[in-house]
């Protein structure tokens, strides 16, 4: 196999995203060659092999949760830290529902059911996106219960409304996601995206906000044994961390994406 069939290789910059090097010649990948010129054990992936690779989920006493991103794992040094809060961030386009779904799926396909709470997006249009994306297997894996997908939207109508002033109670948030986590044993939360929470633009709101997470970030980590990931957009050419600079600060990790 030459480096054009590989899924790190990047042709028009000639570069191996695996080893972060420059390729002098596809035809003969680095990732073969050692300093003593002995093949090595890297592996090549092609680009047709798919994403989802169904096998046992290392734990590592039950400490980790696999991401199911090829790479990612041992650049965390096994994964997410289970029943921990991660949050995914980045500009319009970079990849954090992908990234969710990726999760979400390769838990479901382990033995992790998993929930995708959509706060912006009506679920039947997330999911007609999946399935022009390939992944078929979704609709299997919703009709088994190991996967749930909730529109959430409804909840926060009165957010958006400029007529009303009713907030939503935290209590009455997490008792929807805890008891919807139940219906299916979920071992894998999504909450896609977390802005909307983020409202007004006093700093009553802001704080606000941060004790609504906050309440709602440690009854899920202190309940139940699920692992979280949080999205939140940042406005483009931003350096900042999340939209809104609250969500980081409930945290375990941050991963940032970029174009």
């Amino acid at each position: 196999m030459n480096c054009n069939e590989c899924f790190y290789y990047v042709k028009s910059l000639r570069l191996c995203l695996k080893l972060m090097k420059k390729v002098d010649d596809p035809a003969h990948p680095p990732c073969r060659k050692s300093i003593s010129g002995n093949p090595t054990t890297l592996k090549v992936t092609s680009l047709s092999s798919s994403p989802f690779i169904k096998r046992k989920v290392s734990t590592n006493d039950d400490l980790y949760v696999s991401t199911g991103i090829d790479g990612l794992d041992d650049i965390l040094g096994g994964g997410f830290l289970r029943g921990k809060t991660y949050l995914i961030a980045g500009e319009t386009g970079a990849g954090k529902t992908i990234f969710s779904l990726q999760f979400l799926i390769h838990g479901a396909l382990n033995g992790e059911p998993g929930v995708y709470l959509a706060i912006d997006e009506p679920t039947e249009h997330l999911l007609r996106g999946i399935r022009r994306f390939g992944w078929d297997i979704v609709d299997k894996l919703v009709k088994e219960k190991k996967l749930l997908f909730l529109d959430m939207r409804p909840h926060f109508s009165k957010v958006y409304s400029r007529d009303e002033k009713q907030r939503i109670e935290p209590k009455f948030l997490i008792n929807q996601i805890l008891r919807n986590v139940d219906r299916v044993k979920a071992k894998r939360l999504v909450i896609d995206p977390i802005a909307p929470l983020m409202y007004g633009s006093d700093n009553e709101d802001v704080l606000y906000a941060r004790e609504f997470l906050r309440e709602m970030v440690f009854e899920l980590e202190n309940h139940r044994d699920i692992t979280t990931i949080m999205t939140s957009e940042i406005p483009t050419g931003s350096k900042r961390l999340s939209r809104f600079g609250v969500e980081e600060f409930l945290a375990t990790g941050i991963i940032m994406l970029g174009l």
